[in-house]
């Protein structure tokens, strides 16, 4: 029995712009093009949604929509910053990770030690540490296939957290409007609503073989899901690019030299993570992060093949001559090369009779 997490966070882009500019929060706003160069809307919060606006909405017919709408311009850099700060956090509970985008992520934490082995836990601090760190909100779905997990992510947005146990699968999918499956679009679920099926109960009243008829290969895949099954494993190779580990501060950090001892403990929390990874990996950098009170961040790195806490010193010091202001989050990470993967595939001996064969 797997336990999956489906993590998804709640309108990402807007939040976080909303994260980055507090006056931006409680009013509608959206991340786009603007309307007088036939922007499009990529995302929204919650504010704006209320009026009617949508993702892939120009941003000319939002504006009518919601007249007070603040169209704020996107940031990919930004937005691929923080998703890889929160693959990190993903990471220190498993290494078995599919994205499905930058702000979307399964996790099979089927083998996780951490929190006693519950997924149920393990979701939740996770939540908690993401809103912690990043300042944005998270949905999560917990359930023993993706499946159900992605739907259940979905069920309590924003900011919520659903589990479906083994126990209550075949409840929870009798009782499941069959538009909440995934590839069931408007115009099958239109067909559907003309069978009289509206609910994954209506559909188990159809055998294999009608389904296949009535949807062709996604007839097979209804029936499947239908029924709360799913077997697709969660998609990661496991391979690790960082680890980093960081702080946020009750109080901000005024001093140089409280930046430096804040930092000497990072550093000690960072090699016992280091410690576990064992020999697959190789250092081939080191960075430093700090978020100001205002925050705002910035990085420094260099390349390392040892990581030594002096290295990490003269970076902090770059950052505090670059601006020697106060700081809410400091940060100390490595960048990892994966030798596994860098031997390829392994070569399995032959056996003695077919070496000698080969011999010329």
């Amino acid at each position: 029995m797997r336990k999956i997490i489906h993590c998804d966070c709640d309108c990402f882009y807007a939040s976080v712009e909303m994260r980055d500019d507090p006056n931006l929060r409680g009013k509608p706003i959206a991340v786009g093009g603007a309307s007088d160069r036939r922007g499009v809307i990529s995302t929204c919060n919650y504010e704006a949604r209320s009026f009617g606006v949508r993702s892939a909405m120009p941003t000319s017919q939002a504006k009518k929509l919601c007249p007070d709408l603040i169209v704020v311009p996107g940031n990919m850099k930004k937005y691929r910053e923080v998703s890889a700060q929160i693959r990190n956090i993903f990471l220190e509970y498993t290494d078995f990770i599919e994205p499905l985008s930058l702000d979307e992520a399964y996790l099979d934490v089927t083998d996780s030690n951490h929190c006693n082995g519950s997924a149920t836990l393990i979701a939740a601090e996770i939540r908690r540490r993401v809103n912690e760190t990043l300042g944005i909100t998270i949905s999560a779905g917990v359930a023993p296939n993706k499946f159900l997990a992605k739907i259940a992510s979905d069920w309590q947005k924003p900011d919520g957290l659903t589990v479906i146990t083994p126990a209550a699968v075949e409840e929870f999918v009798l009782r499941l409007p069959v538009n909440k499956i995934h590839g069931v679009g408007r115009v099958t679920a239109e067909k559907m609503q003309r069978q009289g099926i509206r609910t994954c109960s209506d559909l188990r009243r159809f055998s294999l073989v009608e389904l296949a008829q009535m949807y062709g290969k996604f007839g097979n895949r209804l029936y499947q899901l239908c029924r709360g099954l799913d077997e697709r494993p969660v998609n990661g190779d496991g391979a690790r690019k960082s680890v980093s580990v960081e702080h946020t501060f009750s109080a901000d950090l005024c001093s140089f030299a409280e930046w430096q001892e804040e930092m000497t403990t990072l550093y000690g929390r960072l090699w016992e993570r280091m410690e576990k990874l064992g020999d697959r990996y190789e250092i081939s950098g080191a960075i430093v992060k700090v978020k100001y009170a205002d925050f705002t961040q910035t990085t420094q790195e260099r390349s390392s093949r040892a990581a030594r806490i002096s290295e990490f010193k003269q970076l902090l010091q770059q950052c505090w001559d670059k601006r020697g202001e106060p700081v809410r989050l400091l940060g100390v990470g490595v960048k990892l090369r994966d030798l596994r993967a860098e031997l390829g595939p392994e070569q399995l001996p032959l056996p003695f009779r077919d070496r000698k064969s080969l011999t010329p």
